[in-house]
């Protein structure tokens, strides 16, 4: 198989986007390797979104704009990949070889999906990969967002068709993109980023839903994920000191509690569980050892 022969359909959930859109779509435009067809699901925005990409799609014939119903509040989990599931859907019979999560405001550039695919093509067992993702901080100035070495950004992730079809999808639920990874790790494929091809996220993490809800979700995927509660401490007390201070650590622990005492049905099994909190451990023991060795 070859660079060219290695086909991939993109999939963006989008809603709202008219900010950021356009940018996302000239970097897909600039692809030089392209997909064989983008998927641009509309889920009901109420700005020019849909106009934009109506716009693009008449001059680029691999975009293609599916309008869907809005699932009303914004859903960071079970509502995106709803609206995911929907761009799936439409795809028919197309033959691909790997399938890309797509977000509607990032940008990157023009050898980005050559390069990582290439990735894939180098290694057989590879099942989800990305590359980093950077924000602007406070000064203006793009800095890379930190992810575990085994996480693939959610904003843009790759995977393999055997793997996503081993895995069953993405689950329509927060937490969906830990889930397709401890699910994919579960079954022997290989997941990560890699640090040399970069994207922008011009929208923040938690932008569109607050950063109190969102530590709220974290802290109830941890749950419904199956880490341990001693990890859970460490995270929380590390957390702590994070601006805004004490607020993201008792948004976190709240997101936990509350799914604890519902007794929440986890998002895993009792396994995959295992494997989560195996990869939590050893990421916990690498970073340990670095500080021990810098120190």
């Amino acid at each position: 198989m070859t660079k060219a022969s290695l086909r991939y359909v993109v999939i963006s959930p989008v809603r709202d986007e008219e900010t950021h859109i356009e940018k996302t779509i000239h970097s897909m435009v600039a692809q030089t390797v392209k997909p064989i067809l983008w998927v641009i699901v509309d889920d009901g925005s109420k700005d020019q979104t849909p106009e934009i990409i109506s716009r693009y799609a008449q001059h680029h014939p691999f975009i293609r704009l599916v309008r869907n119903r809005a699932t009303g509040i914004r859903q960071p989990g079970s509502g995106v990949i709803r609206t995911f599931n929907h761009g799936y859907a439409s795809i028919g019979e197309v033959s691909y070889d790997c399938i890309v999560k797509l977000d509607g405001d990032l940008s990157f550039e023009a050898d980005y999906f050559e390069k990582l695919l290439e990735r894939f093509l180098d290694d057989s067992q590879m099942g989800i990969a990305s590359g980093i993702y950077l924000e602007l901080d406070k000064t203006g100035s793009w800095k890379e967002v930190v992810m575990p070495y085994y996480h693939a950004a959610g904003e843009c992730k790759v995977l393999r068709r055997d793997c996503f079809k081993q895995i069953g999808g993405f689950i329509a639920a927060a937490g969906w993109d830990t889930v397709d990874e401890i699910r994919a790790i579960a079954k022997g494929w290989k997941t990560r980023h890699f640090s040399d091809l970069r994207m922008r996220h011009h929208k923040p993490e938690g932008s569109g839903v607050g950063i109190t809800r969102t530590s709220l979700m974290h802290g109830e995927i941890y749950y419904l994920t199956g880490g341990s509660k001693l990890f859970f401490l460490l995270k929380l007390i590390h957390r702590m000191g994070t601006k805004p201070v004490m607020l993201g650590a008792l948004a976190l622990s709240a997101g936990y509690v509350k799914a604890a005492l519902m007794r929440k049905q986890l998002l895993v099994t009792k396994e995959e569980a295992l494997v989560y909190q195996e990869l939590l451990w050893e990421r916990l023991w690498t970073q340990a050892k670095s500080l021990l060795g810098s120190s």
